[in-house]
């Protein structure tokens, strides 16, 4: 694990990168030329996770002519962020090429951690029956690694599998995974990904029409992340916006509608990626 890994924060990929360049500032490639170019592909997921994909390539063409064949982590890592660059901005072919790249390279290898992230993402990325293979290499390669790094990985796998069980409208089974995913992170005490997977538990309630059950997480949700000062999570107040909505409870519907759209509109990218999804909450919230 490089010490530049330990800086991420999913959450903030501004913040992120600024620390990156930073880091950057105080290294040189002739010092350390995996070190540096593990550092670029870095840049580069914040960038796209930023929604300015034409600037994570222009990133990793920096890197790609640099890569020599003994460079097996870096290599490893750029294929990784350039198929996410691709996979966010839609161009789904070129990041399966790029994921099964990564995967190959990683079993060769024996770079459990990068491999799973590769298995992982081509779970994102394919089509939902394939997807599905892909998730289960994934958590079987997760049951075989002594790595612990790896192993960290399952709470991912577990929240990506119920939704693509959810995409293909498997409901029953998509709780499954999402109520295994809140064990697995209340056992760990992982307080941000715990209030993730209770999302997805509610979001699929809703999903069943059992619109009080599902109430009553997400008001728990809110309740925590307000006492907590932590109500920067627009999702929260959407999912809230929407059962007040099939309740026919205007005067909720319109309040925190009109929070999520406070929230979310804020978020870099979103304008981009959701603008009907952020269109929608503005005109329910009026």
């Amino acid at each position: 694990m490089r010490d530049f890994d330990k800086l991420w924060d999913f959450i903030k990929p501004a913040e992120t990168e600024k620390k990156f360049r930073d880091a950057l500032a105080s290294t040189t490639e002739s010092k350390d030329s995996d070190y540096y170019l593990e550092l670029l592909t870095q840049l580069a997921r914040t960038q796209g996770l930023q929604a300015k994909f034409e600037e994570a390539h222009k990133i990793l063409d920096e890197v790609e002519p640099k890569l020599k064949p003994e460079m097996i982590t870096a290599r490893i890592r750029y294929n990784l962020e350039r198929g996410r660059t691709f996979n966010s901005s839609g161009v789904k072919d070129k990041a399966i090429h790029h994921f099964l790249d990564a995967y190959h390279l990683g079993m060769e290898n024996d770079e459990d951690f990068y491999t799973i992230d590769a298995a992982h993402m081509l779970g994102i990325a394919e089509k939902p029956d394939e997807a599905l293979n892909w998730n289960e290499i994934a958590i079987e390669l997760i049951e075989k690694s002594s790595d612990e790094r790896a192993k960290g990985w399952l709470g991912s796998l577990l929240n990506n599998t119920g939704w693509t069980y959810f995409d293909k409208e498997d409901f029953a089974t998509a709780l499954e995974y999402f109520q295994k995913n809140v064990a697995y992170h209340t056992e760990r005490k992982n307080k941000i990904p715990l209030r993730i997977a209770k999302w997805c538990v509610a979001r699929t309630f809703r999903a069943q029409s059992k619109i009080d059950e599902a109430l009553k997480i997400q008001n728990e949700l809110r309740e925590e992340v307000e006492a907590a000062n932590e109500d920067n999570d627009g999702y929260i107040y959407e999912e809230l916006g929407e059962l007040y909505l099939v309740k026919g409870d205007k005067e909720n519907q319109k309040k925190y509608f009109k929070k999520a759209y406070e929230l979310l509109s804020k978020l870099t990218g979103i304008e981009t990626l959701e603008k009907s999804r952020l269109d929608r909450i503005k005109e329910l919230s009026e």
